[in-house]
């Protein structure tokens, strides 16, 4: 496995790979959800590339870009004995050298869900995935449905900008009691990692509803934030339940959506989604 610092680096070592070339993008602090995304480009391309590249421009809030876990040495001895081909690790300095001036701004899907309450962060998403998908040139790149939001957003960006990229989505991976992985999971207490499950099982009792028949969006909604009013130590931020692709909210009679929601517990905040896809009746 070669790691790399530099652009140029970066550039000289991928001409040597066979292609089809696959990327997973990370922000390293690597877990069980960042490696089911390698397993798959193991799996359906010649070689495969990660990035480990804590992105400050899509961080609304110094303080949780501070606390942002990290171990690079770990990810590394991970990345290599899953048989990762090529690993690019930038400094700030190298992405955004002195001078930077562009951003990539995507309209009216990152202005609802996270876009609305994490003010730039999907400009810096879009910025830093346009950056790297530039200098890296995959062939196909990897995706977690956890970041249901950022998905639709890098599917905008590769359709509008004319990347020839394909965008795979790996269903998210979670712990034995539900808990959808996350970095910031770590930052939890004992206490709050007890609570942190009760997330997904709001959800998944509006999608068991779902799936015995009912489609009314608002009693969908309703059921997640019913459970979750039930626990006080769950400040919650929002729940939508949203159109898959265009991201707006629904109501009424619905034949599919995106149900999510944001929630703070010990000071973290933690996302969670399912996809409502359409019924067979």
């Amino acid at each position: 496995m070669q790691v790399c610092h530099t652009i140029e680096e970066l550039r000289a070592a991928r001409a040597q790979l066979p292609a089809p070339v696959g990327f997973v993008p990370t922000m390293g602090y690597l877990h069980a959800g960042h490696l089911e995304l390698v397993r798959r480009s193991l799996l359906e391309n010649a070689a495969t590339v990660v990035s480990i590249f804590v992105n400050p421009i899509q961080f609304d809030r110094k303080d949780d870009l501070d606390a942002y876990p990290r171990d690079v040495p770990r990810d590394l001895r991970l990345l290599e004995e899953a048989g990762v081909d090529l690993v690019f690790v930038p400094d700030v300095e190298v992405m955004y050298p002195e001078g930077f001036a562009t951003t990539v701004h995507i309209s009216g899907i990152t202005e609802v869900l996270e876009g609305a309450h994490r003010p730039g962060h999907f400009d810096g998403v879009a910025t830093v995935v346009s950056k790297l998908f530039n200098i890296v040139q995959p062939d196909r790149a990897y995706f977690g449905q956890k970041d249901a939001q950022q998905v639709v957003v890098v599917k905008r960006l590769v359709a509008d900008l004319n990347f020839p990229i394909e965008i795979r989505t790996v269903p998210t991976v979670r712990e034995h009691d539900g808990l959808a992985l996350s970095s910031r999971n770590v930052r939890l207490s004992p206490e709050g990692r007890a609570i942190a499950p009760k997330l997904y099982q709001a959800l998944h009792a509006a999608e068991e509803a779902w799936l015995r028949g009912e489609r009314r969006a608002e009693v969908l909604r309703g059921i997640v934030e019913e459970r979750l009013a039930e626990e006080p130590a769950i400040r919650v931020e929002y729940v939508s339940l949203a159109h898959p692709e265009q991201l707006h909210e629904l109501s009424g009679e619905i034949e599919a959506g995106l149900l999510s929601l944001a929630a703070w517990i010990d000071n973290v905040r933690l996302i969670d989604n399912v996809p409502l896809p359409p019924v067979k009746e």
